[in-house]
């Protein structure tokens, strides 16, 4: 198995995208009730990262049966390194309070794509 550092200039070389991102897995540590008092804060610190180009996408996930919501979530963070991408999770005030626990992974983005419609005269812009 290659080194992360070596996999990435290995990507680079055959031309992908070879973008590095952090993926947040987040999930409740008991308390429902923290995780629900907690949510205005958490979403409030999510747009701040957002505002500040940090926050690439996030979500909640369903169970392994897509039937059901355990409020667990995903969080993607644009960040220098892992250590910095840490810091942005440690400080979401679901995690600073307990409310959920985290572990984060580094993710090399090569291949997808996104498509988008800007609409000029609604000012508008759906993402599909």
């Amino acid at each position: 198995m290659p080194k992360w550092e070596e996999y990435k200039t290995e990507a680079k070389g055959r031309g992908a995208l070879a973008m590095e991102l952090f993926v947040i897995r987040t999930r409740p540590t008991g308390d429902m009730g923290l995780v629900k008092a907690t949510l205005p804060d958490h979403l409030a610190y999510q747009k701040q990262m957002e505002d500040a180009g940090a926050l690439v996408m996030a979500g909640p996930m369903s169970d392994e049966t897509g039937d059901m919501m355990e409020a667990e979530g995903m969080i993607i963070y644009r960040a220098s390194n892992l250590d910095a991408a840490r810091a942005l999770a440690d400080r979401d005030p679901m995690h600073k309070v307990g409310a959920r626990a985290y572990d984060i992974r580094k993710w090399l983005v090569n291949e997808g794509s996104l498509s988008f419609t800007i609409s000029l005269s609604s000012q508008s812009v759906a993402l599909s």
